[in-house]
């Protein structure tokens, strides 16, 4: 249990990193009216989007065998919660899987397009939403204690 939590937590780490360097390069790309290449920009993306993929099903597997998870909504109750208990337990992997949905919006719609143009603008309104969603949840306080 300990061993998924540390991986979940350090895994955080990796793929904040890179969602930010994939928001970054593409508003870059975006504005900067660059071209979308494969060697560099499909892959900081596809990186992103693999890595964010990877830490939900940690995620999840955390849910379902933490006390911290479904458990306390079972024994608890949704009332029973308190904000730091609801926050782990519900809005965390909740919103986190909003954001994780935009993601994979944005990694789909992007592949439509062929100019480069849009390709960047798709990626960075959804990777951009679904960071701005993980970071708004983030247990910023247990996170650093």
């Amino acid at each position: 249990m300990e061993i998924i939590k540390n991986l979940h937590s350090y895994l955080a780490y990796v793929v904040l990193a890179v969602l930010v360097i994939a928001v970054i390069n593409a508003i870059a790309g975006w504005l900067g009216k660059k071209d979308f290449t494969m060697q560099k920009d499909l892959r900081v993306s596809l990186f992103a989007l693999i890595l964010s993929h990877i830490q939900l099903l940690v995620g999840l597997l955390l849910f379902f065998t933490s006390t911290n998870g479904l458990k306390a909504i079972q024994t608890l109750g949704m009332g029973g919660l308190n904000a730091p208990a609801r926050l782990l337990a519900v809005e965390h992997p909740f919103i986190n899987i909003i954001a994780l949905v935009l993601i994979t919006i944005g990694w789909s719609r992007h592949k439509k397009f062929m100019e480069s143009n849009k390709k960047f603008k798709t990626i960075s309104i959804f990777y951009g939403l679904g960071l701005l969603l993980i970071l708004s949840r983030i247990p910023w306080g247990q996170w650093f204690a």
